[in-house]
Order: C-alpha cells, then sequence, then structure tokens
C-alpha cells in the first residue's frame, strides 16, 4: 500500500516528529510512505528518504506576502501545488493523510479538489489546531471568539498568525467550509477530547472524529543523566523548565519572566526554544537556550530539572508535557486546551490559567 502523508514540516517540530514516527511504523509494515512537507528547514538525515519538498523559500515568501496583503492564508502556491499533485498523481497513494496543511506552502482548494476526484483513496485528517474551521486564526482561546460557529467576520485576530493588513475571514470562511465538506471516505482525528468537542460543532461536523492522543518516543525520552547542570553551574539550583518551539505572550513568557521576581537564589528558570533577541533580555536568573531539534538533548535537559512549567495560553495537546513527564520530571501546566489531558504522572497537574505563583 502507498501512504501519503502531507505536513509542514517534516522530522523536526512536533508534528514533523508526529509524521516520520508514523512513516517509520508504516514502512515497517511493509508499506511505501512519502511525507510531503513544505517549509524549509533541516530534515534529519534518516528521514530524507521519506521526504519530498512541495515548493521551494521563494513560493512560501510569496505566499507570505499574500497572506499579508490579502488575508488569503491557505490558497496561494498554485504552481507548487500542481507541480505537486502532477506528481501525486503518478505516486497514486492508496491513503492521504494530511496534517498541518497551513504554513503558507500548499493550495488548500486545489488540494481538495484533488483528493474529490479520487473517492477510492481513503483520507484521514489530523488536526493539530483550529485553522481548519475558522474564516483565519489557528487559535481563538485567548480572544474568546466564537464566530467560527456561525460565520467568521470582522476577525479579531486579523493581526495574529496568519497576520494581514486586511480582513477577508468572512470570505475565507466560505471558501474553507466549501473546499473541505464533502469528501467522501474521509476519517477526521484529533489529539485531544477538546478539540474534538470543537470539532463537532464545526462546519466539519458531518465527519467522523476519532480522539488519537499524540505519543512520544519513550527510547529516547526517558532519565537521562547528562552534565547539563556542571556545564551551567546550576549544581545547586532547583530547576523551574520551560520548553517551546516559538515563545511569546501565548506560551506564557511573560509569565515565566513575572516569576523571576518572585524567586530567590535558589531558583534558575531554564528556558529552551528562545531567539537570539529574547536571550538578551532575560533576567539573570533565567537561563535562555535556542532551539535544539536534538530530542536527546531535550531528553537530557527535561531530565536535570526540578519541575517543568507549560504556562500555555493556548494549546491542543502539548507533547512537551509528555515528554517531561516520561524524563522523571513533574508538570505543571494551565489547564487549557486539552492540556490537562497530557497529565499522567502523580506529582503532575494542571492549574488555572494565569495561576503562576502556584511554583
Amino acid at each position: 500500500m502507498k501512504i501519503l502523508l502531507i505536513n509542514s514540516v517534516c522530522g523536526v517540530g512536533s508534528t514533523g516528529r508526529i509524521c516520520t514516527d508514523l512513516a517509520q511504523q508504516f514502512e515497517k509494515e511493509g508499506h511505501t510512505v512519502k511525507i510531503a512537507y513544505g517549509r524549509s528547514g533541516t530534515v534529519p538525515e534518516r528521514f530524507k528518504k521519506y521526504a519530498l519538498r512541495i515548493g521551494s523559500d521563494f513560493d512560501v515568501q510569496l505566499h507570505a506576502l499574500q497572506t499579508r496583503l490579502f488575508d488569503t492564508h491557505g490558497f496561494g502556491s498554485k504552481r507548487a501545488t500542481k507541480k505537486f499533485l502532477k506528481w501525486a498523481d503518478t505516486f497514486n497513494p492508496d491513503v492521504v493523510w494530511l496534517h498541518n496543511i497551513h504554513g503558507y506552502y500548499i493550495n488548500a482548494e486545489m488540494l481538495f479538489e484533488w483528493l474529490k476526484s479520487r473517492p477510492q483513496t481513503q483520507v484521514k485528517w489530523t488536526l493539530h489546531d483550529c485553522w481548519a474551521f475558522t474564516g483565519h486564526c489557528s487559535h481563538f482561546t485567548v480572544a474568546q471568539c466564537q464566530k467560527w460557529q456561525t460565520h467568521c467576520d470582522y476577525c479579531p485576530q486579523r493581526c495574529r498568525y496568519p497576520a494581514s493588513i486586511r480582513d477577508n475571514s468572512r470570505n475565507n470562511f466560505d471558501r474553507k467550509k466549501a473546499a473541505f465538506t464533502g469528501v467522501k471516505n474521509m476519517q477526521l482525528i484529533t489529539p485531544s477530547k477538546w478539540l474534538a468537542n470543537l470539532v463537532k460543532q464545526s462546519f466539519l461536523k458531518d465527519y467522523p472524529v476519532e480522539v488519537v492522543y499524540n505519543t512520544i518516543d519513550k527510547t529516547i525520552f526517558k532519565p537521562t543523566p547528562s552534565d547539563f547542570r556542571q556545564k551551567y553551574g546550576l549544581e545547586n539550583k532547583k530547576i523551574i523548565l520551560g520548553v517551546a518551539s516559538t515563545w511569546d505572550e501565548r506560551k506564557g513568557l511573560q509569565d515565566f519572566i513575572k516569576l523571576t521576581q518572585m524567586l530567590d537564589d535558589k531558583y534558575t528558570i531554564v528556558l529552551v526554544g528562545l531567539t537570539d533577541n529574547q536571550m538578551k533580555s532575560l533576567p539573570k536568573n533565567c537561563l535562555g537556550i535556542k532551539r535544539t531539534n536534538s530530542p536527546q538533548e531535550l531528553a537530557a535537559i527535561y531530565t536535570a530539572a526540578d519541575v517543568f512549567f507549560n504556562p500555555t495560553y493556548e494549546d491542543n495537546y502539548p507533547t512537551v508535557n509528555l515528554e517531561a513527564q516520561a524524563c522523571g520530571t513533574p508538570v505543571i501546566t494551565y489547564d487549557v486546551g486539552g492540556a490537562k489531558e497530557t497529565i499522567y504522572t502523580k506529582n503532575s497537574k494542571s492549574v488555572p490559567v494565569g495561576d503562576y505563583k502556584i511554583i
């Protein structure tokens, strides 16, 4: 059987690793697997045999520019998508498994027109956020917006990802609804009960929805001794760890900054995934580390910490919580989205959003 996975990235980040984990599993079962991805970045060497890039950096930049000017995210990349679908026809997959199809790399209308032309193909779509059923945003918890349940318009998050100088959310909503509904033999998958309940209230409600929790590789994410404390002079410190692929206010960066003002010198906060500019502005009792795509290195950092704190204000099913617990580190996470569904160890817990003083 031929299986085609489609995602924004391959082998890196949470969704990228989910796709490569699936590819390895399918390959062991004797299937032929390809992962079509759109965003530039280093594909780990062992996964290059699966990887097929859709478009180029220029295509991504052009799609992003179109989005900024016209708020038409998901409707650019026509040339790149046409070329990819021509290849896909030749590959002739039995199963197409979609993951993140937003991210400035593929034309969603063209993709779904192609899927509808192939009623014999089994289609799966794992939703990692809410973009599929809104007119603009990927999350709406912070904005407390419920327009997606009826009809998006006058988007309150126009300036957030995928940011635009104009509001086209009403038209986007109509185009997505027309494109994404009516696919025969499509199964939706969500990594949390929370997101599944939202899907059932959206225009995707007629599709079957299955909750499949994301998993992690416990041969990698396990108690991993290292010299991390010695390397950074933290032998006698209590380490509070935070990890994110992108740090912003929605990931709770400011809550960590506020927390540093409450802690005495027995504590050090370690944040992984920061940019150079963010690292320059950290308080003295906060150690910043750039993003790492080495899961083994990340496992060692999780293990070295005393507690993992995830002050996320919007999330679906944060796998960082799973990773930390698998490394033997207790987790405290804000009770938002499906975050509390990730808690499974005795000393871990979810707390009300904004209650960083619980640390």
